[in-house]
């Protein structure tokens, strides 16, 4: 991306990187992620207006953690160490980092003690943050002054105003951090002197742009699923080569109710598109049977999809890229660079070794959703495939505990329908930022008129969220709940009971596999 005030996010193996980039561009600062392992010559040349450092899980101590050139100091860049990149910051400039018995996690009071701070300008003298860590900077380099503090943690923020180097322990890109966007702001604007002039039109010129040069006038398949991930790279890729990218639309059985047919008409129609439609359902569901582990279920599904664009790209000759709608939060779930592996997903984890492709384009693999769908509004992308629910590679697959079955699909394809039928109708469609049903494997008993049933429990799921890396359970009326539940026991034959998730991300996935 060409862009004459990039910040760059150097990344520690923190969890949390690029949740800190998008923290950045919505300030309308454009930003990169570089990992670690990156020369600091290559640093050099780029001239960014500002380095940020993220957290991670080791030890400053410890010989194979991440550490870096003491020269990244001297580069006369604005940086911010966060939480691991602190302890960093303060190790490698002569600071002393301890390890503490007791362990800060999770909302933490702390209070400013430098009034003058930049970084805590329009920022109370005492506010929440998060806080994960057990080191903690015990001393200051030389130079530097503590800026903040915890019950626990005598220096919550240090810096060095005359060279621009700051550090927090906390984590100012989590919401859970009450003023953390206005502490990034002000380390933007007041620190760096950004201008903010960096908009989404620039991204997708740019993408397009890189595209054309990377694809020439060679052969794309876009792997089009028609979630709105899928969809909008679909759209960008048609911007970019028109006639030269072909989307397999692999309905693999599992989709939810009539969105097969949805898909077709819309790419077709209103964009003209060259769609090819496979119906697939009967393959997948026999390579599933007997299965019941969920990375399995991902891994045959993945897989499935990918053969069945080698099929497909033989008949149409020689294809050479595969496109795909990989966001950044698939990226980092599925263990990208340090970050612990949480679940893979279908567009990364499953892709088998021999793809038979001369590349993949993943044109969104840098976005989270509400980035993912600003970029499809702009796109003239309907906007009720904009706003369409996120949905997984493996569709129901994977929301259907256990083994899938053809009537599992069917029971679940109906009560999934009435659910997201009930919040439409409530008119809670855009208040809630993914909401779907589950079928579990469990069988309860039941009476139903004056006999006794033995069937199914399905699971409603609701969760709010900025950017799907944290999320908490959706507070859906109860009327809503009554009414969903009501009709999915009355109108789906096989389900007696009805129950509603209340568990947030962490501690869980929002997806139940």
């Amino acid at each position: 991306m060409v862009n004459n005030e990039t910040v760059l996010v150097l990344d520690f193996g923190g969890q949390y990187c690029q949740l800190i980039a998008r923290r950045v561009r919505e300030c309308s600062v454009y930003c990169e992620i570089k990992s670690y392992k990156t020369p600091i010559a290559e640093l050099e040349k780029k001239h960014y207006k500002a380095i940020i450092l993220t957290g991670g899980p080791n030890s400053v101590y410890d010989e194979k953690s991440p550490h870096y050139d003491k020269a990244l100091f001297s580069l006369g860049v604005p940086i911010l160490g966060i939480c691991y990149g602190a302890q960093l910051m303060a190790y490698m400039l002569g600071g002393k980092v301890s390890s503490s018995e007791v362990r800060e996690y999770g909302k933490t009071p702390f209070h400013v003690t430098d009034a003058k701070s930049l970084i805590f300008a329009d920022v109370p003298e005492s506010s929440v943050c998060w806080m994960s860590h057990t080191d903690y900077i015990s001393a200051v380099p030389e130079g530097f002054q503590s800026a903040a503090v915890s019950d626990a943690c005598p220096v919550a923020a240090m810096e060095c105003q005359e060279r621009k180097l700051y550090a927090v322990q906390f984590h100012p890109e989590v919401q859970h951090t009450e003023y953390g966007q206005q502490i990034l702001k002000n380390f933007l604007f007041k620190v760096c002197g950004c201008k903010g002039d960096w908009v989404m039109s620039s991204f997708i010129e740019q993408t397009i742009a890189e595209i054309r040069q990377k694809v020439g006038n060679k052969k794309v398949l876009c792997g089009l699923s028609g979630g709105v991930d899928s969809s909008v790279a679909a759209v960008l890729m048609h911007k970019a080569i028109g006639k030269n990218l072909t989307c397999i639309f692999v309905d693999h059985g599992m989709l939810r109710k009539e969105e097969g047919d949805q898909v077709e008409t819309v790419f077709r129609k209103q964009f003209d598109m060259n769609l090819i439609r496979v119906n697939a359902g009967e393959q997948f569901l026999q390579k599933l049977q007997g299965v019941t582990d969920p990375e399995q279920k991902r891994k045959i599904i993945g897989e499935g999809f990918i053969r069945t664009f080698e099929a497909e790209s033989r008949k149409l000759g020689k294809v050479e890229f595969l496109c795909q709608g990989t966001i950044y939060p698939d990226v980092v779930e599925s263990g990208t660079g340090n970050a612990a592996v949480i679940k893979s997903h279908h567009n990364v984890g499953g892709l088998p070794k021999d793809i038979g492709f001369e590349g993949i384009i993943e044109p969104l693999r840098d976005l989270f959703k509400d980035e993912v769908r600003e970029v499809g509004t702009q796109l003239g992308i309907p906007e009720d495939l904009v706003w369409r629910q996120p949905f997984p590679g493996p569709g129901l697959g994977i929301r259907i505990l256990g083994e899938v079955t053809a009537e599992k699909v069917a029971v679940l394809q109906e009560a999934d329908a009435i659910f997201r039928e009930e919040v439409a109708n409530a008119g809670l469609r855009k208040k809630i930022s993914q909401y779907f049903a589950v079928l579990t494997n469990m069988r309860s008993v039941g009476v139903m008129g004056d006999g006794r049933t033995y069937d199914y429990t399905v699971a409603l799921r609701g969760v709010t969220t900025s950017d799907f890396m944290t999320a908490d359970w959706a507070r859906i009326p109860y009327d809503v709940l009554e009414k969903s539940s009501e009709r999915i026991i009355n109108e789906v034959h096989g389900v007696n009971r009805v129950v509603y998730d209340i568990t947030s991300k962490p501690p869980a996935t929002i997806e139940w596999e």
